[in-house]
């Protein structure tokens, strides 16, 4: 026993054999004839045996018209052949005066590229199969063919009907696999003889060149393997001084490797029935015999005609035990698609339910990867592992779908988690972004049982080569397969290749109706905002009429008011200055709306001196305020009138609202290398504690501005930034609007910045917010 790393990979470097020339061999089998005619039916060669069958020697027939052998009418008929295409044979039986009399044949014509080919096979007419006969044998076969339910039960009855009409010891039934190898999948075989079921067979022991025989000429009939070929005379067509092709030949002679080969196994005679299925070879009726044995031209059609039929009834077979699978595919195809067309979170319609995403394509692990962020499911490599593993496939696969039943083969690093991912399918969904699903098999141990050892027929040369050689033994032999998982079907890859599309469509449909939406809700923001300009701005004239009259009424006639009258009037005169407030504020917030950014490269220092000189000038106790500034700060691109209005904004409320005797405020900025923490001096302990980044992958530099005011409650820190949300009543801290931060807000987020803020009540507040 032995455990070879890959014996049908390993033969596939031995192309020397694969590119014999077995189709021109020169030469034919002893038990018929062969002429070569040209377009003007004149033989232009024969084989070397015409003495033995016709009574002539080969130089008495060659030049001679082909009406020398056969009468006017078998002429005509093999002219026919000149107009069909090649490989198209007809047949018909002739009887030749020879010199032993008028012998009966069996002729098989066909064209080539150079003209036709005529082979005359020595027939016994009592031993023909009449077509009654022929039919009765034939449509029982396939009455009972068509009766099987399963692909195994099919496989044997064509091995058994098979066995009964050419009367052979062993017919199997080979089923090639993607790598050429075949295995024995039926058998039928006189009861002495060792069995072969289940046996497999490397691709080597049928060489590329015999595979593309068999599926050109779809039987192939050698009764006699020790006996020795007949030669051409002349071993070239004199018109084309090419070897004569004999592709279609139903007397080729054949390779000695392939005579040894089955010699080997102790066979005498050999017939060979392909099986095609979608235009592909898919195995083979392989019948032996132990001792010579001839069939006839009839015999070995009916063969042909029933392998035929094998292939058509072969494809419903497959297909009808692949359909249920399939079907249960479909379904979880549709059951999936509905939940991600529905779902708000692409990843957890994908991996919720786990097992859905796995049966889809019957695997036992997932990982789906949008980009870094990446959810296992089921039995899986690690995150690490599954990350190097993409990287790897980003480099090695380019396409969309990628899949193999041997992962370390291909990736030694996948050697550590082989348990989980021998095999790998890989669904690529975006190449633009880092979309992935990785499908995970385990290593499933395999124990192959080879008929003999397939690495003899690679044998190593004396000066380095190999070459291939027929095997001496076909007694059982084992390999155990390792690194692999079961391979991945058809069915799953397009199961695999549909999610895909749906994925690509579901999110396209997602994003142009995203789009549309988004689109309707900048013509309502710019309707809106043009409402509220106009409103506002039209609101402004009679209010500020009603604040003049209700000043003229309480200058000019509050002597003829009582007490009550001049209380009525403050109040009006009050609350129309509120009201103006308010409304300037809704203006100022619906202009911004319109706003375009006026962006030039800005001083900050230059600029944050302005807010501060305009600022003291407006506070008589300007010269008790604390305005620190650690370092200066940076020149950005940003709209100099709006970022003015920010720094106003927050450095208004910074000591607007602290009830601290000693108020202060410093403004700064962070920077990526952390110079704001260095920058500071001591005695700053009162300062807020923050994180290097107190927003992770926020762009920098971010500005801040601290105070040690009152302090915002955690729960109102994110409603603080609405338009008119005030903490606190009218009379305290000296009243306000409440648009200020929502003003502040909307300029940062016009500059593509974010603000967010971060307070203790009772010890202050840092505002910090960037401008990209």
């Amino acid at each position: 026993m032995s455990q070879p790393e890959d014996t049908t990979t390993q033969a596939t470097a031995f192309t020397n054999h694969d590119r014999k020339p077995i189709h021109i061999p020169g030469s034919i089998q002893p038990h018929g004839v062969l002429l070569a005619l040209n377009t003007q039916v004149e033989i232009v060669q024969v084989s070397n045996n015409t003495q033995v069958y016709l009574g002539k020697k080969p130089e008495d027939l060659l030049g001679q018209p082909l009406s020398y052998l056969l009468d006017a009418q078998r002429v005509e008929v093999v002219k026919q052949c000149l107009v069909k295409k090649i490989g198209s044979a007809i047949n018909f039986k002739v009887s030749i005066n020879t010199l032993y009399g008028d012998r009966d044949f069996d002729a098989i014509a066909h064209r080539t590229e150079e003209a036709v080919i005529l082979e005359l096979e020595p027939t016994d007419s009592k031993s023909e199969v009449s077509f009654l006969g022929f039919h009765a044998l034939a449509g029982v076969a396939i009455a009972k063919m068509q009766s099987t339910s399963n692909l195994v039960e099919f496989l044997h009855l064509v091995a058994e009907e098979v066995q009964k009409i050419i009367g052979f010891d062993r017919v199997m039934v080979y089923q090639f696999d993607q790598s050429g190898a075949g295995s024995v999948v039926a058998e039928v075989k006189r009861e002495d003889l060792s069995p072969y079921l289940g046996l497999h067979y490397p691709a080597t022991d049928i060489p590329a060149q015999a595979r593309e025989l068999y599926m050109r000429c779809f039987l192939r009939f050698l009764p006699d393997l020790t006996t020795e070929p007949v030669n051409l005379v002349s071993s070239e067509n004199p018109t084309t001084h090419q070897h004569l092709d004999l592709s279609y030949s139903v007397l080729r002679s054949f390779d000695w490797c392939c005579a040894e080969y089955h010699q080997n196994m102790g066979v005498q005679a050999l017939l060979v029935i392909s099986l095609i299925r979608e235009q592909k070879l898919w195995g083979l009726i392989s019948c032996h015999h132990q001792t010579t044995k001839y069939i006839s031209y009839e015999i070995r059609k009916m063969c042909e005609f029933l392998g035929q039929i094998v292939s058509s009834e072969l494809a419903h077979k497959i297909s009808y035990s692949e359909w249920d699978y399939k079907v249960k595919l479909k379904s979880l195809q549709s059951e999936f698609l509905e939940s991600i067309s529905q779902a708000d979170n692409f990843i957890d319609a994908l991996i919720k339910p786990e097992i859905r995403l796995l049966d889809v394509v019957s695997a036992f692990g997932a990982a789906v990867c949008l980009d870094n962020e990446i959810n296992l499911v089921g039995v899986t490599p690690n995150i690490d592992q599954v990350r190097a593993l993409i990287e790897w496939a980003n480099t090695q696969v380019s396409d969309n779908l990628f899949s193999t039943d041997s992962l370390p083969k291909l990736y030694p690093e996948a050697l550590i988690f082989k348990d989980t991912a021998s095999g790998l399918l890989l669904l690529r969904i975006s190449k633009v972004r880092r979309y992935y699903i990785l499908w995970f098999r385990p290593e499933v141990l395999q124990t192959v049982h080879w008929a003999g050892n397939p690495q003899e027929s690679i044998q190593a040369q004396t000066d380095g080569s190999y070459t291939m050689s027929p095997r001496k033994s076909f007694e059982q032999w084992q390999e155990t397969v390792r690194l692999t998982s079961l391979p991945w079907k058809a069915c799953e890859l397009e199961s695999a290749i549909a999610l895909r599309n749906a994925i690509v469509g579901i999110v396209l449909s997602k994003a142009d109706e995203l789009a549309k939406i988004n689109l309707e809700l900048e013509r309502s923001n710019q309707e809106l905002a043009s409402f509220a300009y106009a409103a506002s701005h039209d609101l402004k004239e009679p209010l500020r009429g009603i604040y003049n009259f209700s000043t003229v009424l309480l200058e000019d006639y509050a002597q003829v008011l009582d007490d009550d009258g001049i209380e009525c009037l403050q109040t009006v005169v009050s609350l129309s200055v509120r009201m103006e407030t308010l409304i300037n504020a809704l203006l100022r917030l619906s202009q911004l709306g319109q706003a375009h950014l006026r962006e030039q490269a800005t001083d900050l220092n230059e600029l944050l001196n302005q807010v501060i000189d305009v600022f003291r000038a407006s506070r008589q106790d300007s010269g008790l305020m604390d305005i620190r500034i650690p370092r200066p700060l940076p020149t950005i691109q940003c709209d100099r009138v709006l970022v003015n209005e920010v720094f106003s904004n927050l450095l208004g409320n910074a000591f607007k609202y602290n009830d601290k005797p000693e108020q202060w405020v410093e403004i700064g900025y962070l920077s990526q290398d952390g110079r704001d923490e260095a920058s500071r001096g001591a005695g700053e302990e009162e300062l807020l504690i923050h994180a290097p980044c107190p927003m992770p992958n926020a762009p920098y530099p971010i500005f801040y501005i601290r105070d040690n005011g009152i302090g915002i409650p955690q729960h109102h820190l994110e409603t603080i930034f609405r338009l008119f949300k005030r903490l606190h009543s009218q009379e305290k801290y000296g009243g306000g609007a409440g648009a200020g931060l929502a003003i502040v807000k909307k300029i940062v987020e016009l500059h593509n910045g974010k603000i967010w803020v971060e307070s203790t009540v009772g010890v202050g507040s840092t505002f910090y917010f960037t401008l990209e």
